[in-house]
């Protein structure tokens, strides 16, 4: 069990290191671009040297879990190594595995990535609400129990996500409202955050939640190669910017597989980041 919160501890990286978070994901065309075996001889050097490289620098590194059980058991090995490298190297670890099921399964989901005696065990991990927010409940209890945090998805910048998003529950609130309203109703009283947040893309044209009252921690993916910069995450997010981790992967992956380059391409995101919030 860690001694402070997941919402303390995401607070003070992001006031140490700034608000990027950098992804790891071993795609096969970054693979490739590092030219480097796509077997799993590849994926272990692409993400351990990118890891090696990152996670000093940002104050969140977030391994996609899916481009690791690709592999395999081999592939859950290294994600396990990322885990910890990127642990020891003073990063919070944001495993995205957007796990979301009912009942036992959902409890074995948590216990793989909350607790304290599981090799994956991450410091906050991405969740789906879509089965109902009540399902999320195995998780929600073991990281408050275990001090980790979760970011449960709220609006997605995917097209298809506006059906189910933007569909009207009570004839005033939407779906993705009533997720940020239950999400809210989880972190009242918590100082300086709470721990449970929310994914939020960083690409959409306009913010249509309301996230006054959320006192918790939202992750923005989209920065870079997905469409989104700097000035518009400051613009979409207003006055809970200071909250955000937003999101780069491909964009400074890219950089690679030069560690200078990579640190020096999350530097820039970085720094980007912490312009646009001063002004």
């Amino acid at each position: 069990m860690t001694t402070t919160t997941f919402g303390a501890r995401y607070a003070s990286a992001l006031d140490d290191r700034g608000p990027l978070c950098v992804g790891i994901d071993p795609h096969p065309a970054l693979l490739q671009a590092w030219d480097l075996d796509p077997g799993i001889d590849g994926l272990k050097r692409f993400a351990l040297e990118a890891t090696a490289a990152l996670a000093p620098e940002a104050a969140v590194v977030k391994p996609q879990s899916a481009f690791f059980e690709a592999y395999g058991s081999a592939g859950i090995a290294v994600l396990e190594a990322v885990i910890a490298d990127a642990r020891d190297a003073g990063a919070l670890v944001l495993l995205d595995v957007k796990r979301g099921d009912i009942g036992s399964t959902m409890d074995a989901y948590a216990r793989a990535y909350l607790s304290d005696d599981s090799p994956l065990a991450a410091d906050a991990i991405t969740v789906s609400p879509y089965l109902g927010f009540g399902s999320l409940g195995p998780a929600i209890e073991l990281a408050a129990r275990t001090g980790r945090g979760l970011f449960v998805l709220c609006r997605t910048s995917n097209p298809e996500s506006a059906h189910v998003q933007h569909a009207v529950l009570d004839g005033v609130r939407t779906v993705a409202q009533e997720i940020v309203d239950q999400v809210a109703a989880l972190n009242v009283g918590a100082v300086p955050l709470g721990s449970f947040g929310l994914v939020i893309g960083a690409t959409l044209t306009e913010l249509d939640v309301d996230l006054s009252a959320l006192n918790g921690p939202i992750l923005a993916p989209g920065l870079g190669a997905q469409g989104a910069d700097a000035t518009k995450v400051a613009a979409l997010f207003g006055a809970v910017l200071p909250a955000v981790a937003s999101s780069s992967s491909r964009e400074v992956l890219s950089a690679g597989p030069d560690p200078v380059a990579l640190r020096d391409a999350a530097r820039r995101q970085n720094e980007a980041l912490q312009d646009a919030a001063r002004r």
